[in-house]
């Protein structure tokens, strides 16, 4: 029971990060994710869902995968912007303090 316990309280404390990150850095830091402007579901949107529909082990293990589907939606995005369409910093640059 303990283990469940601490697994749901770590999923929680999970989303409550998430919600700070999406309510006070992402406005801020001067660009948008690559995945979700190319295909409408952002990185932070990807973990959440799994958050609120799996768990914390779940996040940590699926999200590399789409931290790298970010990476080629960053460099699909940039190949558009080299044809004269948008362009997007990768979501994996970090924030200047």
């Amino acid at each position: 029971m303990t283990v469940y316990t601490l697994e749901l309280a770590a999923t929680r404390a999970a989303i409550a990060s998430l919600n700070v990150y999406r309510t006070h850095i992402s406005p801020r830091k001067g660009f948008a994710c690559p995945h979700g402007v190319l295909y409408g579901e952002s990185c932070s949107d990807y973990v959440q869902r799994i958050l609120l529909n799996q768990n914390l082990s779940a996040a940590i293990r699926l999200a590399p995968q789409q931290f790298r589907n970010c990476q080629s939606a960053a460099q699909v995005l940039q190949s558009q912007q080299a044809q004269g369409g948008c362009f997007v910093i990768p979501c994996c640059i970090p924030i200047p303090i």
